[in-house]
């Protein structure tokens, strides 16, 4: 994958983590959770605009989600997405020092998605983890 590098730090969110209470099937959660937030600058690099669809892939997985801009300072190279199934795609089993996973340093690649490409289904995340 030719991109943009970044380092991706999952966060939490009331409102994501609200819509998941009540279903992680549902429209709301897709939308509020299969995102990535990106600097406004990393975004206008990759050609790509607010709602665009996002390729993020490393050496242990990949998702297609939405761009968000940051409406923060600038932080070219730093990503943010929410703690979802889709971030837990990226997640290195490994942990570190602390004994939990490296939610808070994923480096990854980040391009526009191509053209015929959807948001990851859930459906379809739930069915890499059973095996």
């Amino acid at each position: 994958m030719v991109g943009l590098e970044v380092s991706i730090v999952t966060v939490r969110d009331i409102f994501q983590d609200e819509a998941g209470r009540h279903s992680r099937f549902s429209e709301e959660y897709r939308s509020k959770s299969a995102v990535i937030i990106l600097d406004r600058q990393d975004l206008g690099s990759l050609g790509a605009k607010e709602g665009d669809l996002i390729a993020v892939e490393n050496d242990i997985g990949s998702v297609v989600v939405a761009a968000v801009a940051s409406h923060d300072d600038a932080h070219p190279g730093l990503a943010i997405m929410y703690n979802s199934p889709w971030s837990n795609q990226l997640v290195p089993e490994a942990v570190c020092q602390s004994s939990i996973p490296g939610f808070k340093s994923i480096r990854a690649t980040v391009q526009p998605a191509e053209g015929s490409a959807t948001v990851t289904d859930i459906s379809e995340i739930f069915s890499r983890i059973k095996g």
